[in-house]
């Protein structure tokens, strides 16, 4: 799966109506919902939208018939398999009706042409941990966990003692970075891991 990497937009004319796509990645519902406020346009007649962050989702109308907008977004978002992020499609009416197949057109195709030009980044499922470090490993330890692709050092907070760090450390790789660190350490480091 694939989220975008920044907020996008891609704008059409149909049939003197004008449509603006405005995509972009979201945290939780929370986000899914500001994004939706934040990107939607007053003046215009129609701000329809959908979202998806995991196996949650949500679709709006917004006005047009029913299942000629917000679900269309959704199939986009979907085809090009992304995930966390939010899509408002707005529209603003140019006199000519485009009937219900030519709404689905206008809305999918809006999204879905903004979503494949979108910079994209993909999701990788992490761990959030936090391991105790004495100053004596604590160079070695940095440096060996600095070496895992997609791992990232969030935080290092100093103790009398050493350091505790947090890390996100890509759920694939959590085992073998655990040996890692045990063995660089003798033991003296663990990563502890989730049961």
């Amino acid at each position: 799966m694939f989220t975008l990497i920044r907020t996008e937009t891609f704008e059409q004319d149909i049939k003197k109506s004008r449509f603006i796509a405005t995509a972009g990645p979201v945290a939780n519902e929370e986000a899914a919902r500001r994004f939706i406020a934040d990107h939607s346009d007053p003046a215009a007649n129609h701000n329809c939208w959908a979202w998806r962050i995991g196996q949650s989702y949500r679709f709006n109308d917004d006005g047009e018939p029913s299942g000629t907008a917000g679900k269309p977004i959704l199939q986009a978002i979907d085809g090009n398999e992304l995930d966390s992020i939010a899509v408002v499609v707005t529209r603003w009416f140019g006199g000519i009706l485009l009937g219900s197949g030519g709404l689905v057109r206008a809305y999918g195709g809006t999204a879905a042409s903004c979503l494949r030009n979108a910079e994209k980044t993909a999701i990788i499922p992490a761990y959030q941990l936090t391991l105790t470090c004495g100053f004596s490993d604590l160079a070695l330890v940095k440096s060996r966990l600095l070496s895992v692709e997609h791992l990232v050092i969030e935080a290092e907070t100093f103790t009398g003692s050493g350091a505790n760090l947090r890390v996100s450390v890509p759920s694939s790789e959590a085992q073998r970075v655990a040996r890692m660190i045990q063995d660089t350490t003798s033991g003296r480091v663990l990563l502890p891991l989730p049961e």
